[in-house]
């Protein structure tokens, strides 16, 4: 059972791995525990509720760490949640030149309310409620 969940792990080209992506090999309970086991070996990190992350040894502590940064692994998990993201407001006056502080990323921009938590070790995601701005196209006229 653990080399299965281990060899789709290691196929799977997203970093983030939902708890639904391995119940056709068992249930409930085994792939949890499974799940559970590859956590302690250093395969697996858990970044919410059903929802786990690739993870490597960090070069510099020796510790687990996510494969990504944690706001790239945030919004890979909403997407596969079906949540669609937006720029915060912080985002879009960085990058229209109107503020020179640099977002952290660690407040991703939504546009309907999440109350999912994401995180890792003390480290959170907070979420804004953002209006997604429509595209604009220039007339063929």
């Amino acid at each position: 059972m653990e080399s299965k969940i281990s060899g789709r792990i290691s196929r799977k080209k997203s970093n983030v791995l939902l708890r639904e992506d391995f119940i056709d090999l068992g249930g409930y309970d085994q792939v949890g525990r499974v799940l559970q086991s590859l956590i302690k070996k250093g395969k697996l990190i858990k970044i919410g509720y059903g929802l786990y992350a690739k993870a490597r040894v960090s070069s510099l502590t020796g510790t687990t760490v996510p494969a990504e940064p944690l706001p790239s692994l945030a919004k890979q998990a909403l997407s596969r949640l079906g949540i669609r993201t937006n720029p915060t407001r912080a985002e879009v006056e960085y990058q229209e030149g109107r503020s020179t502080q640099i977002p952290t990323g660690r407040l991703i921009g939504v546009g309907r309310r999440v109350s999912r938590k994401i995180g890792f070790k003390g480290a959170n995601i907070n979420y804004e409620y953002t209006k997604q701005k429509p595209i604009r196209r220039s007339s063929p006229h």
